[in-house]
């Protein structure tokens, strides 16, 4: 028969019942009473009979606690089925999830959880239910989430390097502005048209039903003028009646006010006519940036219309054009009223995080 094992010599009798009574986990109590009666000097089979358990039971227990002390002898959660998927497998899902699936060799133009299923058995002979797909994909980070549009004819490349040279766009308007590059205000300006044939929302509804919303056929619309400066979550807007020259011209000057005295605005349009013109009345404190061509995703102030669209503005029926113009500067002004929800809609790692 073995020797027995002594219990490690930093602790005692007296001790293991200290902590056993202030535990609040039973089995681990009743463990260190158990060992607690072996530092008394009594035999391992008493020690077994305190605990309820055989001498090789006692002898684990020993062996746990001269390692990890009374921790030790807490319950570890079992460690259940192995998964059937490795790293070498997430890789490869991974990578394929990234790339998207080739219509012509796949079949499907998204990737469903059964298709990864499938794939994955073709591909390394690994049985996965689309259950344990689904949880595998989350712990990797992915959800389902909706595709923003991208135009087709982008030119490669156009964001990144638009990212990459803005740091130093800034600095080349610091220095022409003669101003300091830390007060130097981002702003982004968009336009966004708003009528009577709005959106329907998507809203919470018992499973297997479909909610109904009003939704008005008619067409009146009118146009908010906005922009916002995520970091220092204000913004300036007018509600106009159309997209044209004059009316940027109004907004510029609407910016122009709310700029920082002692601050120069950089302001990043996209393409539009009627943000490129000659024609263009630009104040004093304002510099124009604008986007790479067919990239609107670059602009957080499309974040902004959708987030007023999806909340104020959406599931109602509205009045011809004063009743619109009036629920367009209600909408403006409770987000500027919120200036934690510019900064949380419009700041962009790439923009304000150098």
């Amino acid at each position: 028969m073995a020797a027995a094992i002594g219990l490690r010599v930093d602790y005692d009798a007296r001790s293991l019942r200290g902590i056993a009574k202030r535990s609040k986990d039973g089995p681990q109590a009743r463990r260190l009473l158990a060992l607690a009666s072996i530092y008394d000097g009594g035999a391992r089979s008493v020690a077994a009979k305190i605990g309820g358990v055989t001498l090789q039971v006692v002898r684990d227990w020993v062996l746990r606690f001269n390692d990890d002390g009374p921790d030790g002898l807490v319950d570890r959660k079992a460690p259940g089925q192995p998964s059937r998927l490795d790293d070498a497998h997430r890789a490869a899902l991974a990578a394929l999830i990234e790339g998207g699936p080739t219509p012509a060799i796949h079949g499907v133009v998204r990737w469903r959880i059964v298709d990864l299923c499938q794939w994955t058995f073709e591909e390394f002979r690994v049985v996965v239910s689309e259950q344990t797909m689904s949880r595998e994909l989350r712990k990797m980070g992915y959800r389902k989430l909706s595709a923003r549009p991208r135009h087709h004819s982008q030119a490669e490349g156009a964001i990144e390097d638009f990212k990459k040279n803005f740091p130093s766009r800034l600095e080349e308007i610091a220095r022409e502005k003669r101003v300091a590059s830390d007060k130097i205000e981002i702003w982004f300006e968009d336009e966004a048209r708003i009528g009577q044939k709005n959106k329907i929302t998507r809203r919470w509804a018992k499973r297997g039903s479909r909610p109904s919303a009003p939704h008005d056929q008619r067409t009146a619309s009118t146009y908010i003028f906005g922009a916002v400066c995520p970091k220092d979550g204000k913004g300036a807007a007018l509600v106009l009646p159309a997209c044209n020259t004059y009316a940027m011209n109004l907004l510029l000057a609407e910016i122009a006010k709310t700029v920082a005295p002692d601050a120069h605005a950089a302001l990043i349009v996209d393409r539009a006519g009627w943000h490129m013109t000659d024609k263009l009345v630009i104040p004093a404190n304002i510099t124009i940036v604008p986007l790479p061509a067919k990239c609107p995703e670059l602009n957080p102030a499309e974040n902004v219309w959708q987030f007023l669209r999806e909340n104020w503005l959406s599931n109602r029926v509205l009045k011809p054009y004063d009743d619109i113009v009036d629920h367009c500067c209600a909408a403006w002004n409770k987000l500027i009223d919120q200036p934690w929800r510019i900064m949380s809609i419009g700041l962009r790692d790439w923009a304000h995080g150098f």
